[in-house]
């Protein structure tokens, strides 16, 4: 709620009052000091003795124009699709009918984003948030060397993609996403490595261009059931370049049982929303195998993603 207000923007660098911030994000001020009070005791922003608040590392990262900035992404899990989705976990364990399903009529998430572009614009900025942490950990952790051309399936508005090209100054990239997503994407992350960059709209499910070294997808396979990420996969290996090509998906890989691990949280959230599901390598390797692709192996990265590199079979 701070980010969806706006309270961290109206911080700087010396503390400030909740009735000076109150009127500057339409709050009430009573109320507003206690919505911040209680998000200072789990350290996003500290509270004086004065009963003003100053920044902490967490508070500074929901300003819209931190480096990296999370605002979108607390946004999203605030809106209104997200906090009633979760609210039909129940009916999902018993009937598996999704709540886009049952609260607005859409067979799928990315259906209803088309019908409802700003909130649909929330959800794409905030995954560029996300990657904006992750893209780093990713071209450093994985050797690119020898692609020289890298497609990017569903890459967003192209953050990785970029981050990766920057990296590999002799590397060519291809985004291809879906039509509404490329339009956004002009102008952003890819802007500064255009010339080296090939914006491809079209839809994944039908097929995916043809010819490039490797295919490279990240949160992609965790969106969709099996059978839909068969068509995906089998699609990026007839198209691959060569038999030296690779496929790079960059995904949570579930461990085993009572390890706590992120990737078990969001299992619940892909099958709520999308419909797919966090994998264990055994599956993934069973996906790999079943799509003609070999899992050859699997990158651990300080996140809790994993870069899994296929080589055709």
């Amino acid at each position: 709620m701070l980010a969806r207000l706006g309270v961290p923007d109206h911080i700087h660098e010396e503390p400030r009052s909740a009735e000076e911030i109150a009127p500057l994000v339409g709050a009430r001020p009573d109320l507003l000091y206690r919505l911040m009070r209680a998000t200072s005791g789990v350290g996003v922003l500290h509270e004086t003795n004065d009963k003003k608040f100053a920044h902490t590392p967490l508070s500074r990262a929901l300003r819209s124009d931190a480096s990296p900035c999370l605002r979108d992404v607390a946004k999203f899990n605030t809106d209104e699709w997200h906090e009633r989705g979760w609210e039909g976990l129940e009916r999902l364990i018993k009937t598996g009918e999704r709540p886009m399903q049952h609260l607005y009529k859409r067979a799928h998430l990315f259906e209803y984003f088309r019908e409802h572009p700003d909130e649909g614009a929330t959800f794409h900025n905030g995954m560029t948030n996300l990657s904006s942490m992750e893209a780093p950990l990713i071209a450093h952790g994985y050797d690119f060397s020898g692609i020289h051309h890298l497609m990017d399936v569903g890459g967003g508005h192209g953050l990785l993609l970029a981050t990766i090209l920057e990296r590999f100054p002799k590397m060519k990239g291809t985004l291809y996403e879906t039509p509404p997503v490329i339009a956004g994407a002009s102008g952003g992350p890819l802007e500064k490595v255009k010339d080296r960059v090939t914006l491809t709209a079209g839809d994944m499910f039908q097929s995916v261009p043809a010819g490039p070294d490797a295919y490279m997808m990240k949160y992609i396979i965790h969106d969709w059931p099996d059978d839909l990420c068969y068509k995906i996969l089998k699609s990026c290996r007839a198209g691959v370049n060569g038999a030296g090509g690779r496929l790079i998906v960059v995904d949570t890989v579930v461990p085993g049982p009572n390890e706590f691990h992120f990737g078990k949280i969001m299992d619940l959230e892909m099958a709520l929303f999308p419909g797919g599901k966090e994998r264990t390598e055994v599956e993934f390797k069973k996906l790999f195998e079943e799509t003609g692709w070999k899992l050859s192996r699997v990158i651990r990265t300080p996140a809790h993603i994993s870069i899994l590199e296929g080589i055709p079979a």
